[in-house]
């Protein structure tokens, strides 16, 4: 007599997921936030195809893209690229060097704050178009001048986070490591720098977005490569199609390197657990 069996089921716990669902979901994550983006461009067009938007000062989405295809094939655009994000890295890489060492000094010692905060503040209210001619006067029209206004540009947001990140540090953690006779670097590297490393990589976000704008500016002076050579150009021999696609590139860059700065935050600060929404 044989005795009947029951077929096997595989019961998951509440909560548990699927592994063939985590590909998919991650994929749904990625592509979410383009969805707004995308519903943009479908309005745009249908504006365009509707006569709601005249082609002669906001063209169609078509011809902004057919503009970016003859630039790339001659070579204009990928040129153009190049040299705008080396003015960027450069720059950023300067004005965050900068902006930290500020910030570690201002944050860490008394003095360093009353020597170095009141000037920063200072020039953190200065804007751009006011600094652009002194910029040509002392360094001229070549790359120094626009490397170094991205600089200028980026190194405020830096130090501002720096310095608050680093004040918002607990100080029992300082008194600790004084009780131990920890040193002056070692403190200020392995407590403070990574205690305010959250503020700091927010910091290096509002940075870059606004490399992008010192960028525009210092481009518009006397250059002959760059996104903004194109972007003069255009707007002087009246080529809509090409001003909407300088547009459209450093909002893409501008995602982008926000994107990469939200990688490395993943990447850093995977230790710390906050509300990530609803």
């Amino acid at each position: 007599m044989t005795t009947p069996t029951t077929p096997r089921t595989h019961h998951r716990p509440p909560g548990a997921t699927s592994t063939s669902s985590i590909p998919f979901s991650r994929l749904g994550h990625a592509l979410l936030p383009w969805l707004s983006p995308l519903a943009i461009l479908g309005l745009w067009a249908l504006a365009s195809d509707r006569g709601w938007l005249s082609d002669r000062t906001f063209p169609a989405p078509a011809r902004v893209f057919t503009a970016a295809v003859d630039l790339t094939k001659d070579g204009t655009l990928p040129q153009a690229l190049g040299t705008s994000l080396t003015r960027v890295a450069l720059g950023t890489v300067l004005g965050v060097t900068f902006g930290l060492l500020m910030g570690v000094v201002s944050g860490y010692s008394r003095l360093g704050e009353l020597t170095v905060d009141r000037p920063l503040q200072m020039l953190r209210a200065i804007p751009f178009n006011a600094l652009l001619p002194l910029f040509i006067i002392a360094f001229g029209v070549g790359e120094s001048m626009k490397v170094l206004l991205i600089a200028e540009g980026v190194l405020i947001p830096v130090y501002l986070n720096t310095y608050a990140g680093i004040r918002n540090v607990d100080v029992k953690l300082v008194e600790v490591a004084v009780v131990y006779k920890f040193s002056r670097r070692l403190v200020a590297v392995k407590i403070l720098l990574l205690g305010a490393l959250p503020s700091i990589l927010t910091g290096l976000r509002f940075s870059l977005a606004i490399a992008w704008i010192a960028l525009v500016t210092s481009e518009t002076v006397n250059t002959t490569s760059g996104i903004g050579f194109i972007l003069i150009n255009a707007q002087r021999f009246v080529r809509p199609e090409q001003v909407v696609l300088c547009i459209v590139i450093y909002a893409l860059l501008g995602v982008l390197t926000d994107w990469l700065v939200r990688l490395l935050e993943a990447r850093l600060l995977r230790w710390r657990k906050g509300f990530s929404g609803r």
